[in-house]
Order: structure tokens, then sequence, then C-alpha cells
């Protein structure tokens, strides 16, 4: 099965970069990336030391409703080209992720969810994208919970 890794939808991300409101009603905080671990959920690549980056509120689900979780993300502050495709992204850089199925109806199919060695990302996602049930996946922080990008089938 053929796999793509899908950042977050360019129109946003450049609202957000224009100091559009997040999914907190607020405007993007603006800092310098102190390096390591800030992964821009646009481009899918590490924000440089020293460059800058949008901390904000983010939902990855059109609607409000019980499993539309949002949390924390950073995106570079200036425009990125987007980033996805087949490959494993440079920000899944982490020993593991959850990965975690959801429905059309953006709901989580039970049973899906796990936290997966980076190594196995394809391997487990494709399993889980054999699941008519699912729809698509997220991958997100094993440690904090937080979006990283979402496995679609190509």
């Amino acid at each position: 099965m053929m796999l793509h890794f899908t950042p977050l939808p360019t129109a946003a991300v450049r609202a957000l970069q224009a100091g559009g409101p997040d999914a907190n009603g607020q405007p993007p905080e603006r800092a310098l990336s102190d390096g390591p671990g800030t992964p821009c959920r646009h481009c899918l690549r590490m924000i440089p030391q020293g460059a800058g980056m949008l901390i904000l509120g983010y939902r990855p689900f059109p609607a409000l409703q019980p499993y539309a979780e949002s949390g924390p993300i950073f995106l570079c502050a200036d425009p990125c080209p987007a980033g996805g495709g087949p490959s494993l992204p440079e920000i899944l850089a982490s020993p593991d992720y959850i990965l975690r199925g959801y429905s059309r109806q953006h709901r989580i199919v039970y049973g899906t969810g796990a936290v997966v060695l980076t190594g196995q990302i394809l391997t487990e996602a494709a399993a889980r994208l054999a699941d008519p049930r699912v729809a698509y996946l997220h991958v997100r922080s094993a440690r904090n919970n937080c979006y990283q990008c979402r496995i679609d089938r190509a």
C-alpha cells in the first residue's frame, strides 16, 4: 500500500503566518527556534536554530466534535513549502510515536491506537489503513500527544 504523509493545509498555514487566529482564537506566538525539537507541521522539517517560528493551538479536524482534540504545534514563521509524500518526514526524529486511526466521520477507530517505533511507522500505518473503517491516521508525539502529521492512502 502506498502511503502519503500529509502536512497542514497551505491555506490554513498562510493565514496563521499572517497572524490569523489559532484554534483558541488567539494570534500565534512568535519565537526563535532553539534548534532540535521544533518540528514545522507544514514543511515537515525541523525549524533551524535561530529561525523564526510560531507556537499556536491547532485542531486537525474540520469541525468541533467530541474527538476533535486541539493542542500546541510549531510552524515556520515565514512561508515554507508544503512537505509530505511517501517517505518518513524529517520531523519524525523521536524514537517512537502514537499512531491512531480515524473514520470518515473523524472519530477514533478504537483498537488502532498504539505507540509505534519510528522505524516501524510505514509498516504499522499500512496495516491500520488496510482496515476499511480507517480513513486516515494521525501521528502524535508519544510523550506529549502533540499532533505531528497525518497519514493518508496515496
